[in-house]
């Protein structure tokens, strides 16, 4: 069993009402610290919701969370990042228009208080070229610096995306499906990518492709209408007949 020292995140009794429908109710979840977690499920799941509420986008109507031992259930989703939890979207987020480098040198302008002030001298705009560079190198994009975002493939949109992410210098990840909509090559490329930037950093993933959950995740939280089903390692769970059935009954092999 975790110590509370070791839990970075956790969820107590999370729960979601729209209009007499629970989308999640009563999830209790623990994200242990420098670990992969997965939270999986059927479409319908409550994933979606959960990760919303988890990262502020929603509130709850009932339950709490705690990060890094504090209660954040009633801040907003632009301090919890400030805090060091941070999410990358489902929908590729970046500039389209400007360079690799460009939008990272944004992100980084952003980490350290500055406005999105795109009118500043290029001069000013230079002094964070290094730090995006040595970012884009991590995600493995050096080559397409000068690229504009516009002109990458999906796949490596999506790895400007993580770079943008990272830029906020965040102790946790969450990553909102990040192998939606991807060729096999691009999912290879992003696996690799996530298993190298979890080295020292705590993920936590909604991810459909459970080949991906498989080869990546430490911990696995399984979903379905709104409860947690199972939880454990990929090989407990995927065994669990009430998984199989959930899986199965929704539709999916």
């Amino acid at each position: 069993m975790a110590t509370s020292e070791e839990i970075i995140l956790a969820a107590s009794g999370l729960t979601k009402e729209f209009g007499g429908f629970f989308a999640v109710n009563g999830v209790d979840l623990a994200v242990k610290r420098g670990s992969i977690h997965a939270l999986i499920g059927p479409n319908g799941a409550g994933k979606t919701t959960c990760f919303n509420l988890l990262t502020k986008f929603l509130q709850p109507t009932r339950g709490s969370i705690h990060y890094r031992g504090e209660d954040i259930t009633a801040r907003q989703p632009a301090d919890i990042a400030r805090l060091g939890m941070v999410r990358s979207f489902q929908i590729s987020a970046v500039f389209p228009h400007l360079t690799a480098l460009e939008n990272v040198r944004i992100a980084l302008q952003r980490r350290r208080g500055d406005s999105f002030d795109f009118w500043r001298s290029e001069k000013v705009l230079s002094a964070f070229d290094a730090d995006a560079a040595a970012l884009l190198s991590e995600v493995g994009l050096s080559q397409f610096a000068k690229t504009r975002a516009s002109d990458l493939s999906y796949g490596r949109k999506r790895a400007l995306e993580i770079a943008t992410t990272l830029a906020l210098d965040p102790e946790m990840l969450l990553l909102d499906e990040p192998m939606a909509g991807m060729a096999q090559a691009d999912v290879e490329r992003i696996s690799a990518l996530i298993k190298r930037i979890s080295a020292n950093r705590t993920i936590l993933m909604v991810e459909h492709n459970l080949s991906v959950v498989a080869s990546l995740s430490d911990r696995i939280t399984v979903l379905a209408r709104g409860q947690v089903l199972a939880e454990g390692g990929y090989a407990e769970v995927s065994a669990d007949p009430k998984v199989i059935e959930a899986y199965i009954g929704a539709g999916h092999g």
